[in-house]
């Protein structure tokens, strides 16, 4: 298998670009930061119905298209590069892999294809409100009549609001396991909490004795929780990317046409540093992106450091790409009616979520037996 772009790879980048392009503009990007449930469904609906989008990387068998991380990756980017408000990350980066990492059948073929299909989207609470991303055991899980009921909350929730279906980690008598909530369970609270990026919503549950089904075994939470993060630090490395390249692509039209002292602000040098800077940088990022997904494909021991690596990278390079936008904007990049800010949120906010660079650092150097 190919790191690269192949030539299939290719058309997909440029299917789900002009899609993005037509259906959501920054226009519409807009206009959905502003609404309660901060994506619009028919969109959703239609990356599912029309493009196939969140189970390229679902085995067949369970209602996916049985292609790879490669694939997914490709799709992340180009929603990255447009800002894409959607359930999409919440469904596809965190819930559809901890269901695949728990490898509990009967859970795959009931949840899996509702999620594929695009009936329905969920997401994954394992946060406390300390903000590590490790996780924790806030939730105490106990087993009554007729099944097992969760009281406790999580917080920093990815689209927790409007979820139809939420797995929880929760503390049993054998240790940190996976539960899935419905939305509509009796006791169960959401709401919206506020945040830096208006783009991508948060929430925070309360579950008050709430009536839950366990997913995988009893006690193997823990290894279900690393390896859907693994994953999820590969696909949000790649979302990074994409909206990195828009910020460059931003920056170096507007380099163009903006003229100082009779001459394009282009011609500085001082510009050309800039832009070239982010490009080496994003040319970094995208190919630890692209090699984090190959290994989660095709060698899934080299996964856990590429995932750090690869978000860490990324990071760093959408946020440097992202404040020089603003920069080479100048005064207008500032303003509410400019783009740039937006992007500057967004990458504020990703360098955040799932750990900042420090953190994950951290992680590869235990994982790599260096600390």
């Amino acid at each position: 298998m190919s790191v690269g772009l192949t030539v299939e790879r290719r058309e997909l980048a440029r299917s789900v670009r002009g899609f993005v392009s037509r259906h959501v503009p920054m226009t519409a990007v807009r206009r959905l930061m502003e609404e309660p449930k901060g994506f619009d469904p028919e969109v959703w609906r239609q990356l599912a119905e029309q493009l196939s989008l969140p189970g390229i990387a679902v085995p067949e068998i369970y209602g996916g298209a049985g292609y790879g991380y490669a694939e997914l990756a490709v799709v992340f980017e180009e929603l990255g590069r447009g800002l894409v408000p959607s359930p999409f990350f919440s469904t596809v980066a965190l819930a559809l892999p901890a269901l695949l990492a728990s490898e509990d059948e009967d859970a795959l073929k009931e949840y899996a294809p509702q999620l594929t299909h695009g009936s329905k989207f969920a997401t994954l609470a394992w946060v406390e409100d300390d903000g590590g991303w490790a996780g924790g055991s806030g939730i105490a899980a106990r087993q009554a009549k007729g099944g097992w009921r969760l009281n406790g909350h999580k917080s920093y929730v990815l689209d927790a609001p409007a979820a139809d279906m939420i797995l929880v980690t929760a503390e049993t008598p054998k240790g940190l396991s996976l539960f899935a909530v419905a939305a509509e369970a009796p006791g169960l609270d959401r709401r919206r909490l506020p945040t830096f990026d208006q783009t991508r919503q948060l929430g925070r549950i309360e579950l008050h004795d709430v009536a839950a089904r366990l997913v995988g075994k009893e006690g193997a939470g823990g290894q279900i929780l690393s390896a859907t993060l693994d994953r999820a630090a590969v696909l949000l490395a790649a979302e990074m990317v994409g909206a990195a390249d828009a910020c460059l692509d931003m920056s170096v039209g507007y380099a163009k046409v903006r003229e100082q002292f009779g001459r394009p602000i282009g011609s500085f040098q001082a510009i050309k540093h800039k832009c070239a800077e982010v490009l080496v940088e994003l040319e970094g990022a995208r190919a630890a992106a692209y090699y984090a997904a190959w290994a989660a494909d095709n060698n899934p021991d080299e996964l856990p450091a590429a995932a750090c690596i690869a978000k860490a990278t990324a990071a760093e390079a959408f946020f440097r790409a992202a404040a020089e936008n603003v920069q080479i904007h100048g005064g207008i990049g500032a303003t509410w009616e400019h783009d740039a800010h937006l992007f500057l949120k967004r990458a504020k906010t990703s360098y955040i979520l799932l750990g900042d660079p420090s953190y994950h650092r951290q992680r590869l150097a235990d994982r790599i037996g260096l600390s």
